[in-house]
């Protein structure tokens, strides 16, 4: 039984871009806000960055759902900063203008925020761990004296061999951007494709679970292409010749 009187690639497509655009846009700023942190917590390592180290653990171990519960508790029913759920204002008109375009960016930066803090621990405390280990590899030694400054050093010779076990994961989250909210979409009523899918199987609606599958798979296959392309440009040893 179809739940929808329309094809498949319509309801995907309408709901992909609201996806992609919260989910995809907020892992990207998890990524690089908590790769940058972990890059600095694991060089300064011993200072008073790991003061940030508990915290980053408490978000890490902490379900997204219950964080996005509790976002929704604190700013959007005590002090109403923000509206429970929703995807836009349904006062505005659909298309691109102002009034619509801010009303998106104001209903989605819960969702977005519950994704990033999530989501960025885990990213400081693997960036963190792998900066350790390589910050006493010998070319950083030598590094150290050729006179090099210590920024330098850092970013450019060990956080760019530490960063490449980030990459794989960040391949992987990306892929998964798609079928990784279905619970965060429902906790902020967001529309999207997790929100079809939930639809589609309480409906028995298997042409649109499949149309949804598909996508994911693609995503996957996609984003693992991408990571081997900016790991060949990241480490040339991995790159084949002939």
């Amino acid at each position: 039984m179809q739940s929808f009187p329309t094809p498949v690639s319509q309801i995907i497509s309408q709901s992909l871009p609201w996806t992609i655009g919260l989910v995809g846009l907020a892992t990207i700023i998890a990524f690089v806000v908590g790769t940058v942190i972990g890059i600095i917590l694991g060089w300064r390592r011993g200072t008073k960055w790991d003061a940030l180290i508990p915290i980053t653990t408490f978000f890490s171990s902490v379900p997204y759902f219950w964080i996005g519960l509790m976002a929704i508790a604190i700013f959007a029913t005590v002090l109403q900063w923000f509206p429970q759920g929703g995807s836009y204002s349904v006062d505005s008109l659909p298309g691109l203008n102002w009034a619509f375009m801010s009303s998106v960016f104001y209903y989605g930066f819960l969702p977005a925020l519950t994704i990033v803090l999530s989501s960025m621990a885990g990213w400081i405390l693997g960036m963190r761990n792998m900066m350790v280990t390589v910050s006493s590899e010998d070319y950083v030694t030598v590094a150290h004296a050729k006179g090099l400054r210590e920024s330098v050093v850092m970013f450019r010779y060990a956080s760019r061999n530490a960063i490449l076990p980030q990459i794989s994961g960040f391949a992987l989250s990306l892929g998964f951007v798609v079928s990784g909210t279905l619970v965060m979409e429902q906790v902020f009523n967001y529309q999207g494709i997790g929100y079809r899918l939930l639809q589609a199987t309480n409906n028995h609606d298997y042409p649109l679970m499949q149309g949804i599958f598909l996508v994911i798979t693609l995503s996957v296959l996609i984003a693992n292409v991408v990571a081997d392309i900016i790991y060949a440009f990241l480490d040339p040893r991995t790159r084949k010749e002939g």
